[in-house]
């Protein structure tokens, strides 16, 4: 996997790009600013335009040539096609994917190293993320609002770097879910996202720059999944 033209231009939203194969209701681009979707985050929305008019792009899917962009109907665009992302959906999930790190950073240093065993964001501005917390205080879980939201009001920047793979594992704390991972490039570097002061893990999602761009943020509800997960949902 080459390294994602979202991760070197989180802002560039729009993209003229040539189309390198096609099928029916599919086409392989050579670039492209969509995320594919992945780690419980929901894949960007938007359209492709050509010559033959503007598709709603439905859905993607990366094979080993790259990226497909579906769409509704059996059109066959060729040559030069407008990339366009949905610039409102993609700045939900970015600020849902930070808080979702931010509370995964409170839940890991507070309640000892606990890892993360799911999560999932929505298009309703919630998230959900699950962590192996056996026996775990659910009162103790709802009150990492407060903190949660404190995060936010002191703005924290957002970066992101790469780094070889086996560094990275060899770090405690930057690889943070039981079961899966995110995906190493073909250069052998993994994306390591940090918010100043708080957190510096593993992650191949879009975020916001500072988490002051983020919205207040309520936990709603605690749940207890199975003997040992204890489900956090969380809306802004």
């Amino acid at each position: 996997m080459s390294r994602a033209f979202y991760h070197d231009y989180p802002d560039i939203l729009q993209l003229e790009a040539d189309v390198l194969d096609a099928r029916p209701g599919a086409v392989l681009i050579e670039r492209s600013p969509f995320f594919p979707g992945g780690g419980g985050q929901l894949a960007d929305r938007g359209t492709l335009r050509w010559s033959g008019g503007t598709l709603p792009v439905t859905e993607l899917g990366r094979d080993e040539r790259g990226l497909w962009h579906m769409f509704p109907g059996d059109a066959l665009p060729s040559g030069k096609v407008v990339l366009e992302v949905e610039p409102a959906f993609r700045a939900l999930m970015c600020e849902l994917h930070t808080l979702a790190h931010v509370i995964n950073a409170l839940v890991y240093t507070r309640f000892g190293g606990a890892l993360l065993t799911g999560a999932q964001l929505n298009a309703d501005g919630t998230f959900r993320v699950d962590f192996d917390l056996p026996g775990a205080d659910n009162e103790g879980l709802r009150a990492l609002e407060a903190p949660l939201n404190d995060v936010i009001r002191r703005d924290l920047p957002v970066s992101a770097s790469f780094m070889a793979h086996a560094d990275a594992q060899a770090i405690p704390g930057l690889f943070r879910s039981k079961a899966v991972a995110p995906p190493v490039g073909d250069d052998g570097l993994v994306r390591i996202v940090e918010i100043f002061d708080l957190d510096r893990q593993a992650c191949g999602g879009t975020h916001l720059a500072s988490t002051g761009l983020a919205r207040p943020a309520r936990i709603v509800k605690i749940d207890n999944k199975g003997r040992q997960n204890r489900r956090i949902k969380i809306a802004v």
